[in-house]
């Protein structure tokens, strides 16, 4: 399933864009889709600061009142680099400008089904493109896709993982050996416990390695040696 957001001050083109969506992923056969509706840039971003990862394409409107679409988008982009954005506008003076923000494309008000089918084909690619960039778990009914640059770490506590990230953490059931060969590359074991992505370490001591957001994570015995040749490898192919 697919989650999109509609971003539009005007009710009533939101709930047409809906409408065109849910007919354009019948005609792909591409499953259903969770739509999340928001009528203001400002609505949108406070609900993306809270639930990072829970949305895989937006489109927004440009011609918003308040915080226009493409200072939205900006906003996005700051924040996540991989979430997928399209553009929907009653006008063709901004089509240059979304390529400052990576956006898929613009649709014209309304959609033509064609171009619809268009886009909805790249955010599609585009995830399977990113398969080996981001990191997928889930906690009861939420699936989250985490760009894997942006954790720092996991540690693992019973039968539950955080995965601590830049700007949130995401908790989920499972194992960290599962999660450690899940993840690849790029991910040194530190300890029973302790998972860390090598490029968020700062530097490494003797029982402790230090991230770049300041915390401090235990470095066990048996696992400091392979941690300090793993960590040292990654720092010279980076």
């Amino acid at each position: 399933m697919i989650r999109i957001g509609i971003c539009d001050d005007n009710a009533g083109a939101r709930i047409a864009l809906e409408a065109a969506v849910e007919r354009a992923l019948e005609r792909r056969r591409s499953g259903g889709a969770a739509f999340f509706h928001f009528s203001s840039g400002e609505g949108i971003l406070q609900w993306l600061d809270k639930h990072a990862g829970e949305m895989d394409l937006v489109f927004l409107d440009i011609e918003m009142g308040g915080l226009d679409g493409m200072e939205t988008a900006r906003r996005i982009r700051a924040a996540d680099g991989s979430l997928a954005m399209v553009f929907v506008t009653g006008y063709s003076d901004y089509v240059f400008d979304g390529y400052a923000v990576g956006a898929l494309g613009y649709l014209m008000k309304p959609p033509k089904p064609e171009a619809l089918d268009d886009v909805l084909e790249r955010a599609a690619l585009l995830r399977l493109r990113d398969e080996d960039s981001v990191f997928v778990c889930r906690s009861g009914e939420t699936l989250y896709r985490i760009p894997k640059k942006s954790i720092l770490y996991f540690r693992s506590e019973r039968r539950q993982i955080a995965c601590v990230a830049q700007r949130r953490t995401y908790v989920f059931y499972g194992k960290l050996d599962e999660t450690e060969a899940s993840v690849g590359e790029g991910f040194v074991r530190i300890h029973q416990r302790y998972l860390v992505r090598a490029g968020a370490v700062e530097r490494m001591e003797s029982t402790q390695v230090v991230l770049s957001s300041g915390e401090a994570l235990p470095v066990s015995r048996a696992c400091r040696a392979g941690a300090m040749a793993a960590l040292a490898r990654e720092a010279l192919e980076g």
